[in-house]
């Protein structure tokens, strides 16, 4: 069953998607591989979102057809779990281990899981019987957890009662740690092969930190500490400090990445899983599913504008510079621009999911193996018709020396 899912998701098959780029992404299908720039960095970034990551996992599908082989991968909570598994496997075992990851965690932790058959009539069925279906998936996972990943602690931790930090939750995410020493090879993940950082939030100072495999050795404490959301999961212990979820501070990597120095020539997929942008809600259910769109969007687009204006700032002040005499360049103020300039370029790609009409405030915990795919295919369809565009991998040009682009708010 494993192997076959793994061929369907090779030929771009996983799930039936629902078309809306088909046409524009026809040119981008496996084994087509695209020649990029000369850039020094490309990074792929993901957001935290629970089961919404099945998007990201189809995203880096697209990108391994196309022949995109990230050198930096950044994430924070399921993000974090994703980079694992990216970067913890060889290049061409990456889209399957990633099946394999969500094809686990997307079963009950205790419970045998329906027939599929059963399972997918009744998510292809009518708007409402899909609907109450997702939402009994979601009571599953609240119930009983999922494998793999969480269970329930038992007995049921007492709100006063005091005990370990890591015990102070709802439940046990024991069962991810054996996953990803399963899935992962961490030897590999700290050989420098590939860039791997997750962020966290220091319980004990509020601070937030980047594990990052090029100042230390990672662990699957590293990764499980950027996905510690309480009070569902408890702070993890690293070296005698407690963290939990990054997503608690910001819950998405694209300023870690842009920021960091020195500076170097960037092309970075930024994977979201909420979207600022949606309908003002009309009733108490669909308010609580806004409220974590808002929370959790990390105002992606604000940030991304944020760094492009001081990109731009930067861009100036070099070719500035550039046009100043020899005999002024020891000039103090000279040697100060000097450092604050840059003429270095980046290309930010957004991939942001679009929620679909049948999900509720729990889509973040809704695991169904249908739900899964259809994420998948969704981040699948929206990498093909993004690498499908003309010269959106483009160094850019400008003045600014940034640009960014987005399937979705460029087409409407």
């Amino acid at each position: 069953m494993a192997q076959r899912n793994v061929k369907r998701a090779r030929a771009g098959t996983l799930g039936d998607g629902d078309g809306e780029h088909a046409g524009a992404a026809a040119g981008v299908r496996a084994n087509h591989h695209i020649h990029l720039p000369q850039y020094e960095t490309i990074a792929l970034m993901l957001q935290g979102g629970g089961a919404l990551g099945a998007y990201q996992a189809g995203v880096f599908q697209g990108l391994d057809e196309a022949g995109i082989r990230p050198n930096w991968v950044a994430g924070i909570s399921i993000g974090a779990l994703n980079t694992a598994i990216i970067a913890g496997n060889a290049p061409e075992h990456r889209v399957e281990r990633l099946i394999e990851f969500w094809e686990t965690i997307c079963q009950p932790a205790f419970a045998p899981p329906l027939p599929p058959f059963i399972e997918q009539a009744l998510f292809n069925s009518n708007d409402t019987i899909r609907k109450a279906f997702t939402a009994l998936q979601a009571t599953g996972a609240i119930v009983q957890g999922q494998k793999g990943f969480f269970v329930p602690r038992f007995p049921t931790p007492l709100p006063t009662v005091s005990g370990p930090p890591q015990n102070a939750s709802y439940y046990d995410t024991t069962p991810m740690k054996a996953t990803l020493e399963k899935l992962c090879d961490f030897d590999r993940i700290n050989s420098g092969e590939t860039r791997v950082s997750v962020g966290a939030v220091n319980v004990g100072t509020g601070n937030f930190a980047y594990f990052d495999n090029t100042r230390i050795k990672l662990r699957p404490e590293h990764f499980i500490a950027s996905g510690s959301l309480p009070p569902g999961f408890g702070a993890t212990e690293i070296d005698g400090e407690y963290y939990w979820d990054g997503g608690l501070m910001s819950n998405t990597p694209l300023y870690e990445v842009i920021q960091t120095t020195p500076r170097r020539d960037t092309l970075a997929f930024q994977v979201d899983l909420w979207s600022a942008i949606g309908p003002v809600p009309d009733n108490i259910t669909d308010v609580q599913g806004r409220m974590k769109d808002i929370q959790y969007s990390s105002r992606t687009r604000l940030v991304t504008d944020m760094l492009q204006r001081s990109q731009r700032f930067r861009h100036v002040l070099r070719e500035v510079l550039d046009r100043v005499a020899p005999e002024h360049r020891d000039d103090p103020w000279c040697k100060l621009a000097d450092e604050l300039s840059c003429s270095k370029r980046y290309n930010v790609v957004h991939l942001i999911y679009r929620q679909k009409e049948y999900e509720g405030h729990f889509k973040d915990f809704q695991f169904g193996l249908s739900t899964m795919r259809e994420h998948w295919e969704s981040g699948l369809q929206d990498i093909r018709a993004s690498l499908a565009q003309p010269d959106w991998l483009a160094m850019p040009e400008n003045d600014a020396g940034f640009v960014t682009h987005d399937i979705h708010r460029d087409k409407r």
